[in-house]
């Protein structure tokens, strides 16, 4: 994928690079030495308003391979919790993806034209295999992790969308394969752009880029913050009564 070469999407290439994308215009995009964090903090995530679980997260660029590390947190606990690690090429190609929550843990990596998951639990010493015909392009969507949702919004912004008189074009929508590893399944979802809207986050209303996230048995509402590099701001499942809010 290439990105749109517009001097609006100046930092919109720079997270774009950190997510295996590249710009058309080198001069939109230059190259930089060393590492870079391009967005780090953490997300509450809250059920019928409880706080249940924090994430916390960085996306870097080391030496030109994006790097996305996550670590979840249960609200009051002092266990270990999840955490996982997805490292990617410049040119957006998985090359590793590691999962772990203290006693089971996966690893994702690319094996000719498959992806290979290898799954290690308490009950088998031995690692259990399972191939997945997709691309080592194809999008890690892994469960309970929202930075990988960022992610995916700057892969689409960078590939679907361009300005226009000054206004935000977009296709009406973009379709990704991607992979969940903890489900050991893969899926077909849609990213599609809603427009911008205000939205009121812990009693302060903000105007945000709204985008919906839709597969074959969920869709989720995300806002993104324009003037501060398109970071992920909130997300609505309102299936589940689960919002997520950037802390």
């Amino acid at each position: 994928m290439t990105l749109m070469a517009h001097s609006r999407w100046g930092m919109v290439a720079v997270l774009a690079c950190a997510v295996g994308m590249h710009a058309m215009d080198k001069k939109d995009n230059p190259k930089t030495a060393g590492n870079q964090t391009v967005d780090a903090g953490s997300f509450g995530v809250f059920i019928r308003g409880q706080r249940v679980v924090t994430e916390t997260f960085t996306v870097q660029q080391e030496n030109g391979t994006s790097v996305i590390k996550t670590r979840l947190q249960e609200a009051g606990s002092t266990a270990g919790g999840q955490k996982s690690d997805l490292q990617m090429s410049s040119s957006g190609e998985l090359i590793r993806y590691e999962w772990s929550d203290g006693s089971s843990s996966l690893v994702v990596t690319p094996n000719n034209e498959f992806l290979l998951e290898k799954i290690t639990t308490p009950a088998s010493p031995k690692a259990a295999e399972q191939p997945f015909l997709m691309p080592n392009t194809s999008t890690i969507l892994d469960n309970n992790f929202f930075v990988h949702r960022e992610v995916l919004v700057w892969h689409y912004l960078a590939a679907a969308c361009h300005t226009e008189s000054g206004s935000l074009k977009c296709k009406p929508s973009d379709e990704y394969g991607v992979l969940v590893p903890q489900d050991r399944t893969s899926l077909r979802v849609r990213m599609e752009l809603v427009g911008r809207e205000k939205v009121s986050i812990r009693g302060t209303e903000r105007e945000l880029l709204r985008l919906n996230l839709k597969g074959e048995q969920f869709s989720w509402a995300l806002w993104v913050d324009e003037s501060d590099h398109y970071k992920l701001m909130r997300v609505l499942i309102a299936d589940d009564n689960t919002e997520v809010l950037r802390d």
